[in-house]
Parts: structure tokens; sequence; C-alpha cells
């Protein structure tokens, strides 16, 4: 029997772009049905996440005009993230598995049928990995990259080169409704689910039309949020040079005594003023990274909520 598949797509001032997505989509979908890698009850979910733009008058429209086409209108912006769980928590109970992607159509279409059918032989979770980043600048592609091998050090387990292209069955999306952290960072949470899970390679496109919506202050938050939320070596690692610099400084006193009593010393502003502002320096980084998790600690004891829905258009299949 073909499964209820569910395209989650968040959207945030995505005029320019939405309804060629959605004809791709409209295609893709028919032709999975086709193959029997999907049933009459599959949609797209569309989750407007604040845009400033006509993005959810275009959203409305299209689900007056396509069976196919869904809508969730967030009360205000909540950014990626929380946009993506919103949409995969609204499909839970309708599918029996959903694939999150994005709306610029970077992410290759041609690999939704690779997904169901690695659903179809079992696996809970399907990553899309991307074969390569020829479509990244030099920066982009080597920050990404250092990136991941950071987290890995970092002992935070994350698929190399995935974003947020996958798929997850209902049990899995069942699960990933048990974690109930404010500071999302999907990449990290979804492999700590456990179930079975696999790989599907694709090529990234060029963004069909529009901007990226993610600049690149919000990918170092979004970077800081998957080191912040996953590991907490960044604090033992504060810890152990702390101590160093304790043992180094009690060596420095032996040295300066030794020197006093030895009549060698001479005086030196410049290595004084230099290792003021070093220790000073380092001392506001340390704090800095402390104050980050204490922030984090903030955030997540208030525990408010991570999104509010304002408005959700159904097209129920016909009895």
């Amino acid at each position: 029997m073909s499964p209820t598949v569910y395209f989650v797509i968040p959207c945030y001032n995505e005029e320019e772009v939405l309804e060629e997505t959605v004809k791709r989509l409209t295609e893709k979908l028919d032709s999975m049905r086709q193959q029997g890698l999907a049933n009459e009850k599959s949609r797209m979910l569309l989750v407007n996440d604040g845009s400033k733009d006509r993005t959810w008058e275009i959203i409305t429209r299209l689900h007056g005009e396509n069976p196919y086409v869904e809508g969730v209108k967030l009360a205000h912006n909540r950014g990626h993230q929380n946009a993506v769980l919103c949409g995969l928590m609204t499909a839970m109970p309708l599918c029996d598995c959903a694939i999150s992607l994005d709306a610029d159509l970077q992410d290759d279409t041609d690999a939704l049928d690779k997904f169901v059918a690695k659903y179809l032989e079992g696996c809970d979770v399907v990553y899309g990995v991307r074969n390569k980043r020829d479509t990244d600048t030099w920066f982009k592609r080597t920050t990404a990259e250092g990136y991941y091998k950071i987290l890995h050090l970092l002992g935070v387990d994350v698929v190399f080169n995935h974003a947020d292209y996958r798929l997850m069955s209902r049990r899995a999306l069942e699960a990933l409704s048990e974690y109930k952290e404010v500071n999302l960072f999907l990449r990290g949470i979804v492999p700590l689910i456990g179930y079975r899970s696999d790989y599907v390679y694709y090529d990234r496109h060029e963004r069909f039309a529009g901007e990226s919506k993610y600049p690149l202050k919000k990918m170092i938050a979004l970077a800081l949020d998957g080191i912040t939320s996953f590991s907490v070596k960044p604090l033992k690692l504060i810890s152990n040079f702390g101590i160093l610099v304790s043992a180094l400084s009690v060596f420095g006193l032996l040295y300066a005594l030794i020197s006093y009593f030895a009549g060698w010393a001479v005086s030196g502003w410049t290595a004084i003023v230099c290792s003021i502002w070093l220790l000073g320096g380092l001392q506001m980084l340390c704090l800095g990274v402390v104050g980050g998790y204490i922030g984090k600690i903030y955030s997540e004891v208030k525990a408010r909520p991570r999104y509010r829905v304002e408005e959700f258009l159904r097209n129920p299949p016909k009895e």
C-alpha cells in the first residue's frame, strides 16, 4: 500500500519562487502516485514563517486552486528551525512520513523518490547528503566543512554535509516531539532518535529566484546553537585552560622571586602591559562562553512556546 507522504516547506519571503516550487512538487507528487510511492492523501505543507511579502497570500490562493497544497501561518517569525518543526508536528498525525525541504528549489526534487524508496525498505530517517558543494562560494564551503569537523571534535553527532533535507517516519516524528528544547538544532537532535537510518546523495542546485534567507549572521547563530546545545566541551576547555594558566603563573612567580633576590630584575613595562591585556582578553572571552551557556539555560527554563499557529489551511482527501 502506498504511503501518505507530506512535503514540509518552511517559507520566509518566498513570493518570487513559491509558485514554481508548488508547480514542480505537484508534478513530483503526481509522478510518485503513479509509481506507488505516494497515495492520494499526500500533500505539500507550506509553513509561512512571518513573511513580510505576499507569501501567505500566494499560499492561500494556491490552497484554493491545488488540492495538494496545505498551509500553516505562524503568528510571527520564529526562524527556520521552528518553522520546520511546526510543519513536521502539524503533518505528524496526517502522514506516514514527512520530508522537509527548502522552498528555493536548491534541494534536488528528483531525490524525493529515493527518500520514499528507503522508507519503504524500513528506514525511519533518511538524510539528504550533498555530493559536493560546487554551488557555494569558497568562503561558505570552507567554513561549512570546517564547522562539521569542529562539531565532530566536540562530540556532536551530525551527518556531514547534511542540512534539513530529510525524511522522517511518523514513528520518528513522534520521538522528535518528545524533545522539548527551546534552542533548536534539528541536525543534532534527529540523530539522537536512534531509529534505522540511511542516506540519499544529491547535487544541490542554484537558488531558483530571490535571495538567501540565511545570511552570515544567521549562519553563525545556527552554528553556535549547534555547539552550545549539544556539547559542554567548550566549558571543559575553559577549565583546563584556567588550570594551565594557574600552573604557569606559579612558575612565573617563582621566576620573579628568584630574579628579584638575584638582582636580575629589570623594569619591563611592555611585558606587564601585554600580559595584562592578554589575560584580560582571555578572561572576557571565557566569560562570554560561560554567559552563552547561561543564556541558553535561561531560555530553556522559561519554556516559552517555540511557535504559535495562527491559521491552518487543510485540504482533506475526498471521501
